[in-house]
């Protein structure tokens, strides 16, 4: 079963073929970074337009690179929600024409639990790129034929880390279509403390590739940072942590608590930049870990897997594989920013489970709840 999936709930505008939730013929994404990096952040009207210009081209591009027509998708699935409103309407608008010009069944995917499935994905031939559609893909365009072996599927039960700049989330899956969430971010989501932490030193956006670079020359041990005692509880809370970061920072350059953080850039030595942000990512992989051994210990799952855009930390990873008395394995990086193919991959499994969508009905939801 071959199923396209449309994912557009943020500032990349993606597509994927993938076959039976897990062999990806193809996986195409055109990103916004460049664009909104001059603002620092995510602009969303400048989003949603962006998404107009390469929706389409995207589309066809993922069937052209896995050699399928129209007759040969035997679905779309397209993100729903949670999101930014205007993008992810460009995503359902354009998943709900498509499947009612060519009559394919429609398939609505939650955004969030969809990252999980990520750690299904295995490539195939050249699977991944964006074409003229993409502006920031792949410098190659492609992968090599020879893409390995096939890796093993992750066995159910599942604890999931879903982590990235919108979201922490802690799931438990007893099969792909019934989880519950064990725990949430209270305030910031970890990649947007990231972010917030990288805009208080002067690093460029987005925030974790560039403290992840700045982390490499610092001392992870040269600052303590708080870790927020949240009981027995699975939530995260990283609001904390990063006053305490803005603290220290004010502090290391001879001000106060009224020292405006804008300052804070062009009064840091490259050392107190690097050593924080290797203290910071460290504070922020042992929170992450120390509840997922946690949830671990609690639920003894047969597999556990991290997601979404900050999973692709190496820092992260390696918490993990310490914390936790499993073999970890990690999807292939490329899968943990958000992209069509683990939007396709869950598709597949609704498509199973004949939960289709009517696509007069299909609406979007940016708060949509896991």
């Amino acid at each position: 079963m071959k199923i396209l999936g449309i994912e557009t709930s943020c500032d990349e505008t993606a597509a994927a073929v993938v076959e039976d939730g897990r062999r990806v013929l193809s996986n195409v994404v055109a990103s916004q970074i460049d664009i909104h990096a001059q603002y620092g952040g995510v602009v969303p009207e400048v989003a949603a337009r962006s998404h107009i210009e390469v929706m389409l081209p995207v589309a066809h591009g993922a069937l052209d690179r896995a050699g399928v027509t129209w007759d040969d998708i035997d679905g779309i699935a397209v993100t729903a929600g949670p999101g930014l409103l205007g993008s992810l309407l460009i995503g359902t608008l354009t998943a709900r024409t498509i499947a009612l010009v060519r009559n394919k069944p429609l398939y609505a995917v939650n955004h969030v639990v969809a990252h999980t499935f990520a750690n299904f994905l295995y490539l195939t031939g050249d699977a991944t790129g964006g074409g003229s559609a993409a502006r920031s893909v792949s410098e190659d365009g492609g992968v090599p034929e020879a893409a390995g072996p096939v890796p093993d599927e992750p066995q159910f039960p599942l604890l999931s880390l879903s982590v990235s700049g919108g979201h922490s989330h802690l799931l438990y899956f007893e099969s792909p279509l019934e989880y519950k969430l064990l725990g949430a971010t209270r305030d910031d989501a970890a990649g947007e403390a990231f972010d917030k932490v990288a805009k208080m030193m002067g690093l460029p956006y987005p925030g974790g590739p560039s403290v992840g670079i700045a982390a490499e020359l610092g001392d992870e041990q040269a600052y303590k940072l708080p870790i927020a005692n949240l009981g027995d509880t699975l939530d995260f809370s990283f609001s904390g942590l990063k006053t305490a970061v803005l603290r220290t920072l004010q502090s290391e350059v001879g001000g106060d608590f009224r020292t405006p953080s804008s300052e804070l850039p062009g009064r840091l030595s490259e050392t107190q930049i690097n050593n924080m942000a290797a203290s910071f990512q460290r504070t922020v992989c042992e929170t992450l870990a120390g509840t997922l051994k946690r949830a671990y210990d609690q639920y003894q799952p047969k597999s556990v897997v991290i997601a979404g855009g900050v999973a692709a930390n190496t820092r992260l990873r390696e918490e993990v594989s310490r914390q936790l008395p499993v073999e970890m394995t990690y999807s292939a990086m490329e899968y943990c920013t958000d992209n069509g193919a683990m939007i396709a991959s869950m598709g597949y499994h609704l498509a199973k489970a004949g939960r289709t969508t009517d696509p007069l009905k299909l609406k979007t939801d940016p708060s949509l709840a896991v």
